[in-house]
């Protein structure tokens, strides 16, 4: 008679063959999702992260003003994240960054283009400061903006898909230990403040882009499974009514998809 309890949830997760993830990388996303933040507190976060945001874009809207504050916003997320959000979950959010440069600079690298390579690639929680956030969305911008047709002469080029060792800073004293997708709910408060309605709608657009990234990836390549994990947004329908914490999780882990793919597809060639 089999067990009726079985293994735990997690350890399926982990384990499942057709999960394209590093394994360091699912053994850590697992424990973030196991945190109790996650289990409790996340579902209030979300819906109030997004009627907060909703309010203040409005507001900010019929303000005649259109103000920022880059700096600020940076200072405070960078103390939120060294105060009340778990090393590891600082650790994946310190590795999208990376992850999503080397995504572009593969595509940079395998296109006839006059684009520089992307050089954002934070290795500290420091790192994340000087308009970091900004500069992500915007190198998603000028890379499909910049790219020219793809160059199959040689095939793929696959250097420059290695992560550096970061520091999530994990021997500072923290409140709280936040999981990560509770944290992005709280930092989307600052960032629908501190942006122009433009600037925030530009940078919740920037993830509508992924399908089409995964497309170029697919014609790099001539893999089809890139193709897998395209969620059917459409790049030409603009707006910012959208739940930007479950978004933005969703668009790392699908970076964390396509770049560990590239890998394999690196190994084997």
């Amino acid at each position: 008679m089999s067990d009726l309890a079985g293994p735990p949830l997690w350890d399926a997760v982990v384990g499942d063959p057709s999960l394209v993830l590093d394994p360091e990388t699912a053994r850590k996303i697992a424990a973030d999702q196991q945190r109790w933040t996650r289990t409790w507190l996340y579902p209030l976060a979300r819906p109030v992260s997004r009627v907060l945001a909703l309010v203040i874009l409005v507001l900010k809207r019929l303000t005649p003003v259109r103000w920022t504050a880059h700096r600020l916003m940076d200072r405070l997320c960078i103390w939120f994240l060294r105060r009340f959000v778990s090393p590891q979950a600082v650790e994946l959010l310190i590795r999208h960054f990376v992850i999503e440069t080397n995504l572009l600079n593969f595509i940079v690298r395998n296109c006839d283009t006059d684009v520089e390579p992307v050089s954002l690639r934070p290795t500290t929680l420091a790192g994340l400061g000087d308009n970091a956030v900004i500069e992500h969305d915007i190198n998603v911008y000028v890379v499909l903006a910049g790219i020219g047709p793809l160059v199959y002469d040689a095939g793929p080029d696959y250097s420059g898909l290695d992560v550096p060792e970061l520091d999530p800073e994990p021997d500072r004293f923290r409140f709280m230990h936040l999981d990560i997708q509770t944290a992005l709910c709280l930092m989307n408060l600052p960032f629908a403040a501190c942006l122009t309605p433009e600037e925030y709608r530009r940078a919740v657009h920037s993830m509508r882009f992924d399908d089409s990234i995964l497309a170029i990836l697919a014609e790099i390549t001539g893999d089809p499974a890139f193709l897998r994990w395209c969620n059917g947004d459409l790049s030409v329908r603009v707006d910012s009514n959208a739940d930007v914490p479950h978004a933005v999780y969703r668009h790392a882990v699908i970076c964390e998809y396509a770049h560990e793919h590239l890998r394999r597809l690196a190994a084997r060639a």
